[in-house]
């Protein structure tokens, strides 16, 4: 039982350090997450990475069978088929490298963004799992985009090196 009715006033210094002891315990938990963020940064660059990656190898492997798909199954606009599938070929071997190594990360995650919508529309027999890949795709994608590729990356060491004054010196 508690020996205090519940329509007794705390006293307010009592209040005051619970308040405080909570501000205190959010900022540790906040600052134990915010190491853990580059982490989060690189492992989500190197899973998209690899999707990507893993697809353009397929291309590679066995390139009649891609020059196929994109003459008879692929619907790519505005582009002919074989042109199509070299520049897509080269988008999926060429821009998860940047994305992994996290060089010019934001290029990048915006190409493979814009290719993986490209893919959706160019393909209109997409089943409902591969559309939801696609979806999970983009979402993924976007990490990268809007956050930028975190402190593990040839981005965040260049952005070091070069500091603000290096980057302040072009006014």
């Amino acid at each position: 039982m508690n020996p205090i009715p519940s329509d007794t006033p705390m006293p307010a210094a009592a209040g005051t350090a619970i308040h405080t002891r909570i501000a205190r315990g959010i900022r540790w938990s906040s600052r134990g997450l915010d190491r853990f963020s580059p982490a989060v940064s690189l492992l989500f660059r190197l899973w998209i990475a690899a999707i990507f990656w893993q697809a353009g190898l397929t291309k590679i492997a066995s390139w009649d069978a891609t020059l196929y798909l994109f003459n008879y199954e692929y619907s790519v606009p505005l582009l002919p088929p074989e042109l199509a599938a070299y520049l897509a070929t080269g988008v999926e071997l060429l821009m998860p490298a940047l994305l992994a190594l996290g060089l010019a990360t934001r290029f990048s995650a915006l190409v493979l963004f814009l290719f993986n919508i490209v893919a959706v529309i160019s393909y209109p027999t997409l089943n409902e799992i591969g559309l939801k890949d696609h979806q999970y795709w983009g979402l993924m994608l976007l990490v990268p985009l809007c956050f930028g590729p975190g402190l593990l990356s040839l981005d965040a060491l260049i952005g070091s090196y070069l500091g603000p004054k290096r980057r302040g010196a072009r006014h």
